[in-house]
C-alpha cells in the first residue's frame, strides 16, 4: 500500500477499468479513461487439433484474431496439459502447423518452483523427460529407467545394490509413462522407504516426501473414436496404491496443468509480457472438456479466485490523514486481470446432447487424480457454449467491439 501525495499524479487500477488520478492542493481531481486489453487462453487437442489433423475452423478463427500484420489483436497464450516434450519443441509443432508461438505445457510452472531446482528429483513420464527437467532448472535428475537399471531386483540379497545415500528427495510426475506397471512399483518402492528403494518398506513414516504432479486429464481426444486414458488415471492408480499399502492418503506438494489455478497465474504472467506488463481486463479461456474438469472448470475457478483477489483488494484499501488533516484512500495497484470469462467449444470429448454432470457421484468420475479439488457443479457452467473456436472467436470479438 502506498499514500498519495496530493502534489503529485498517480495511477492506478480498479476491478473494471484503469483511472489516472491528478490531485492538486485544491483537492481537484481529473479522472481520464485508458483502455484496457483482453488476454485469451487457447487449449490445443480438441479445439485447435484433432491429433496430429487441424480442425479445418482453427485455421479460420486464428486469421480473424490477426491484424494485416499477422500479428495477433490480443495477447494469446496457448495452454495444454501436454507434457511428453520440451516447451519449445510444442511450440515448434504448433507453429508449424498453426503459426502460433506462445505455449504453456502442463509442467511449464515448475520453472518457477526454485526451491527443487538444486535438489535430486525423481521424474516419471515419457519422451525426454531428463531433457525437460534440466530445461525447468532442474539439476539433478533420476530417471525411473535408471532407478531400475540400478536397483534390477530390488532386493536386500546383494549387499553391492544398497544405495548409500538418498535416491531422491522429491517426485516429479510429468504425464503418463509407457510403462505403467514399473512405474508405478518404484513410484511406490521411493515413497515407502524414503528415497532409499534398495530398503525395506517403512509405511509408518512420519513425513512423505514430496511428490509434483504434472497434468490431471482423466482423459484425452485423439484420432481413436473414444477418449483415451490420461496422467489422471495414472494417478488414481498410484493414489489408490498408496492408500491400500499405507492406510493415508497421498499427498502432493504441488499440482501443475488445468483446472490447476497456478497453471492460470502462470499464463496471464505471459499474456501481461506480451501486453507490456500492463493489466488485462478480461481473459476468455477456451476450451473443449475432456469431462468437464479441465478447461471450463479451472476457468471458472480462476475468475472466481480473481473476483476474490478484487474483493479483498479493495476492502484493504484505507484513509490515511495527511499532515493537513485531509483523509486520502491509500492505494494497491490491481495487477490481475477483471475476469476469466470460459468458452465451450465441442469439437471435443463433450456431447453438447448430454446434460452437464450436476449429482454427488461428479466428484467420483471427473477429479482427474488430484485430492484436494473441490467439485463444485456450477463452476462446470461455462460462460458461453459455441460450436467451434471459429464461433468462439467471433463471440470474442462481437464482445470486445467498441461498436456493440
Amino acid at each position: 500500500s502506498r499514500v498519495i501525495d496530493l502534489q503529485s499524479t498517480h495511477s492506478f487500477s480498479s476491478s473494471s477499468w484503469k483511472l489516472e488520478i491528478r490531485l492538486t492542493s485544491g483537492l481537484q481531481s481529473h479522472i481520464k479513461p485508458v483502455p484496457e486489453w483482453v488476454g485469451v487462453l487457447f487449449d490445443v487437442d480438441g479445439v485447435l487439433l484433432r491429433g496430429g489433423s487441424v480442425i479445418p475452423a482453427a485455421r479460420r478463427a486464428l486469421r480473424k484474431l490477426m491484424d494485416q500484420n499477422q500479428n495477433f489483436l490480443f495477447p494469446v497464450v496457448f495452454v495444454t496439459n501436454a507434457g511428453s516434450c520440451p516447451r519449445h519443441q510444442k511450440a515448434q509443432q504448433l507453429s508449424h502447423l498453426l503459426d502460433v508461438q506462445q505455449v504453456v505445457l502442463s509442467h511449464s510452472p515448475l520453472h518457477m518452483m526454485e526451491t527443487f531446482h538444486n535438489k535430486c528429483v525423481l521424474v516419471s513420464g515419457q519422451g525426454p523427460v531428463t531433457q525437460i527437467a534440466h530445461s525447468l532448472g532442474f539439476q539433478k535428475v533420476v530417471t525411473v529407467e535408471e532407478l531400475s537399471e540400478q536397483h534390477p531386483l530390488l532386493d536386500m540379497v546383494d549387499h553391492s545394490r544398497r544405495p548409500t545415500s538418498t535416491v531422491s528427495p522429491a517426485i516429479i510426475l510429468f504425464g503418463e509413462p509407457i510403462r505403467w506397471e514399473t512405474n508405478l512399483q518404484l513410484i511406490v518402492d521411493v515413497l515407502l522407504t524414503n528415497g532409499r528403494p534398495g530398503c525395506v518398506y517403512d509405511t509408518r513414516l512420519s513425513a512423505q516426501m514430496p511428490v509434483l504432479a504434472c497434468n490431471m486429464d482423466l482423459l484425452w481426444m485423439a484420432e481413436a473414436p473414444s477418449p483415451r486414458f490420461g496422467h489422471g488415471m495414472f494417478l488414481l492408480c498410484l493414489e489408490s496404491i498408496y492408500r491400500k499399502m499405507t492406510g493415508r492418503r497421498l499427498e502432493y506438494e504441488a499440482v501443475l496443468g488445468k483446472p490447476s489455478l497456478f497453471t492460470y497465474q502462470y499464463a496471464e504472467q505471459l499474456l501481461r509480457q506480451q501486453n507490456q506488463n500492463h493489466k488485462l481486463s478480461t481473459i476468455y479461456a477456451v476450451g473443449y472438456p475432456d469431462n468437464l474438469m479441465t478447461d471450463i472448470y479451472g476457468a471458472n475457478l480462476y475468475n472466481r479466485y480473481l473476483a476474490k483477489h478484487h474483493t479483498d483488494m479493495m476492502s484493504d484499501t484505507k484513509l490515511v490523514a495527511q499532515g493537513t488533516g485531509t483523509l486520502v484512500p491509500v492505494v494497491e495497484e490491481l495487477a490481475f486481470a477483471a475476469q476469466c470469462r470460459s468458452i465451450l467449444v465441442c469439437t471435443g470429448v463433450y456431447n453438447p446432447h448430454s446434460p452437464l454432470p450436476v449429482d454427488q457421484n461428479v466428484s467420483e468420475t471427473m477429479v482427474h487424480g488430484e485430492n484436494d479439488l473441490k467439485v463444485e457443479p456450477d463452476l462446470v457452467e461455462p460462460s458461453h457454449m459455441v460450436e467451434d473456436v471459429e464461433a468462439a472467436v467471433d463471440l470474442m470479438l462481437q464482445q470486445e467491439s467498441p461498436n456493440t
